[in-house]
């Protein structure tokens, strides 16, 4: 099977740089990565910078392309956002499905109804599984009812890249879905759900745990999205498998590797514009514990509380999870106490691609400093997508 790729939503190239350092095989024909009201494109920049670009199409909101004009691939992936994934009929058609306006993930389903790709890599915040919190699981739910519908069966695997030897503490949810009647399909079709989630599935051998787990929680989908998004509740655990509308899941427990702490990957003679020089109250008030007497709209009276952050962070620990708010006063920011310097400061944009497993100055295309650190907080972590395609490599080499 040729190993072409389309990459949606796909930032500064994660994805793609991660099957590449996998090997050259992998033939990218088609991306899209858009930032909604942003004047200046500056991921889409960065990714061109580094590979070229396409067509026209690649750097507009994907609402506006026309499916068909997509170049067939054999897999596709994408990082999303996770919003709410309600559903209802539409006003034209009672057979007819509309998904909420602005939510990613129907067009990915569009352009899975239209190319068929014979599989599928997605990352997405671990939150995912349990969304939203008045109706736990829904999301994921309709997920993998429109996966169904369209004959794909599904593995996840929730992942926090520094038990698998990154620099980072990050938690996100993949999703690996093939077609059916593909050669993996079809093997997996005859095994036992419990042997794909622990021991033959992608995850479970790209991601080994300790020990085994025992299903606990199973469900059947039904094929009415409606249904699902109006009534669907299930405690999605941290491994599972969708097949033919059958959910299995169990909690899982990574098999520990040796992590990255952060004192490896730190710059040496930083410039001064990074060391923290004032504001120091503001930020000991914001890494700090609190308990707030709030007042919801409703008028409702509650106590807001959240736990310390260690500040300044260990050198002798992998990151916490970055967020696109990196390098700003903000609760999540790290700040280090520099080894040369004795001093506290914030990381620099080099430490923000090491943390994520970029090469160095990646970002440095063109883009303000800020955007360079809202880019790296928008990423993945590379070598985890490095590990996944050495295994989908495989599968892929079995499927000729």
């Amino acid at each position: 099977m040729k190993k072409t790729i389309c990459e949606l939503f796909a930032g500064v190239g994660g994805f793609r740089l991660g099957f590449e350092r996998q090997s050259n095989d992998w033939n990218t024909v088609w991306f899209s990565q858009w930032e909604p009201g942003a004047k200046n494109q500056w991921a889409h920049q960065c990714y061109v910078s580094h590979w070229g670009d396409i067509d026209k199409n690649t750097g507009i909101d994907i609402a506006k392309v026309n499916k068909r004009e997509i170049p067939n691939h054999n897999l596709l992936v994408g990082g999303f956002p996770c919003q709410d994934y309600s559903v209802a009929h539409s006003l034209s058609s009672s057979h007819g499905i509309e998904g909420k306006k602005g939510v990613l993930w129907w067009q990915i389903r569009d352009i899975l109804e239209e190319k068929q790709p014979s599989f599928i890599l997605l990352e997405n915040v671990d939150r995912l599984l349990k969304s939203p919190a008045k109706q736990r699981g829904r999301d994921f739910g309709i997920i993998l009812a429109c996966f169904n519908q369209l004959n794909y069966s599904v593995e996840w695997r929730v992942v926090n890249a520094a038990e698998y030897g990154a620099a980072q503490r990050r938690r996100r949810v993949f999703i690996f879905a093939y077609k059916n009647n593909t050669n993996y399909g079809e093997k997996k079709a005859v095994q036992n759900p419990e042997e794909i989630i622990l021991h033959a599935g992608l995850f479970a051998r790209t991601f080994p745990i300790n020990g085994n787990s025992t299903i606990t929680n199973e469900v059947f989908t039904s094929m009415d999205l409606v249904k699902i998004s109006n009534e669907f509740k299930f405690g999605f655990k941290n491994a599972g498998y969708m097949s033919n509308g059958y959910i299995k899941t169990c909690d899982v427990n990574a098999q520990l590797e040796e992590n990255v702490p952060l004192k490896n990957i730190i710059e040496n003679n930083v410039g001064e514009e990074f060391y923290i020089t004032n504001n120091m109250e503001k930020w000991q008030y914001l890494k700090g514990s609190k308990r707030i007497n709030r007042t919801s709209r409703d008028g409702h009276c509650y106590i807001f509380s959240e736990g310390a952050i260690a500040f300044p962070d260990s050198l002798d620990l992998p990151a916490r999870t970055m967020l696109t708010s990196e390098a700003t006063l903000n609760r999540s920011s790290h700040v280090i106490r520099d080894a040369e310097t004795n001093n506290l400061r914030l990381i620099t944009p080099v430490e923000a691609e090491r943390i994520q497993g970029f090469d160095d100055n990646w970002t440095d295309t063109g883009m303000p400093k800020k955007m360079r650190y809202f880019c790296m907080g928008n990423a993945l972590v590379v070598p985890m997508i490095t590990r996944m395609a050495r295994i989908i490599e495989e599968i892929f080499d079995e499927e000729d």
